[in-house]
């Protein structure tokens, strides 16, 4: 009896217990998330579609925005390294200066929040931990500069697809993009000319050498992760 009685007594703490937990609405939500490991956060979901040397583009909110646009034929007219540091990921662009920019927050800076992000097609052999460490030092000696609005191809201002292409060309030798002579865009558009004009008076340096978003965005060695 004794036997039985202490069986019964341990059967309903037991059960009392487990009635409590599952009603527990931490819990509850913990075995919910378990049953479905896909239904993740906002933040889960964008952190698990980048990898340490994607880059990122979007259209811009800057006044030059559509200059750069209406020249290049594109849509995208800002663009940047991805990177994890700390465990998280920001991105390494040429805006204002060159930065440090929490990703969530760049991607609220473009344009309806609209981003694409594409990678190297060979990255997993290309982007090693000991490449992606050269890239983000080379990166270094960038950060702090000024953003470079007459788009020279020095080292004393950068913009954000020079920012890019220099950085991955000295870390890896790879040239993402086909550089180009500032004359082998559309200057055509009123918008075009009156900003060239603003930034350069009468004597326009046609033969600079330039990158844009674009000719990046284009490059046959890369591919597309997310486009939203």
């Amino acid at each position: 009896m004794k036997i039985t009685f202490l069986l019964i007594l341990t059967i309903n703490v037991c059960s009392s217990f487990i009635v409590q937990k599952i009603y527990s609405p931490g819990l509850f939500n913990h075995v919910i998330k378990n049953l479905n490991p896909r239904n993740l956060t906002i933040t889960e979901v964008q952190q698990e579609e980048f990898n340490d040397g994607d880059l990122i583009f979007q259209t811009s909110k800057s006044p030059q925005s559509n200059a750069i646009q209406l020249a290049t034929k594109s849509k995208y007219s800002h663009c940047g390294i991805i990177y994890k540091i700390d465990g998280n990921f920001i991105v390494f662009e040429a805006s204002s200066k060159v930065k440090k920019t929490p990703i969530k927050e760049w991607i609220k800076n473009g344009k309806d929040h609209i981003y694409v992000v594409k990678r190297l097609k060979n990255a997993s052999e290309i982007l090693t931990s000991a490449t992606l460490e050269k890239m983000k030092l080379i990166g270094n000696k960038f950060n702090g500069k000024n953003y470079d609005s007459t788009f020279e191809w020095t080292d004393e201002k950068i913009y954000c697809s020079e920012l890019i292409w220099k950085i991955y060309y000295q870390a890896t030798g790879i040239q993402i993009g086909k550089l180009k002579k500032l004359k082998d865009f559309d200057l055509t558009s009123l918008i075009v000319k009156q900003i060239m004009a603003n930034k350069y008076g009468v004597k326009i340096p046609f033969n600079n050498t330039v990158i844009s978003p674009d000719d990046i965005f284009k490059s046959e060695l890369l591919f597309t992760v997310k486009g939203k």
